[in-house]
């Protein structure tokens, strides 16, 4: 008997966004930053966020620790509210200050075509890293919007370049 084949009708999703993220403990600190992203951050996608479609945790690796997510978002948009949002926003902030040890990165995939990526101290190179060679992501390569829709969001960032960097944005 052949297999029954299926697949995704993704016509109501045109701007459909999948998401893959992890956090790798670097340094034996991270171990705390790793467990400490606690149950606000966890609970946050639990409760459904606008926009979010579909949320599956991940263990990239057991040693060193790598843990993450896969997700699917109606648009950049949503994403990008809840990641401005609380308990994101928070997180966020902190880890650009202090990364406490760990490596954290994502890429998305975009239903209308294009892919994006950041490494934030990764140390070790992990997914299209391994192949592509990595450049800093200043300027127009700063954020997502930028550096696939060649525009600033109109969402205001969690930490502009400025901030982050003490530079002047562009």
């Amino acid at each position: 008997m052949p297999v029954e084949r299926m697949t995704a009708d993704l016509s109501d999703y045109p701007d459909l966004v999948v998401i893959l993220l992890g956090m790798r403990v670097r340094k034996p600190r991270g171990m705390l930053r790793l467990l400490g992203l606690g149950p606000r951050l966890y609970k946050s996608h639990h409760d459904r966020p606008d926009g979010l479609l579909s949320h599956e945790d991940v263990v990239w690796s057991l040693w060193p620790p790598h843990w993450g997510a896969r997700q699917y978002w109606r648009d950049l948009e949503s994403l990008e509210r809840w990641t401005r949002s609380e308990p994101h926003r928070d997180w966020w902030q902190r880890f650009l200050r202090d990364s406490g040890g760990t490596g954290f990165w994502h890429e998305a995939y975009f239903a209308r075509g294009g892919i994006d990526s950041v490494y934030d101290d990764m140390s070790a190179t992990t997914g299209m890293a391994r192949f592509a060679p990595i450049v800093p992501a200043r300027g127009r390569l700063f954020s997502t919007a930028r550096r696939t829709r060649g525009a600033a969001s109109e969402i205001a960032p969690v930490v502009t370049e400025s901030t982050l960097y003490g530079t002047t944005d562009k």
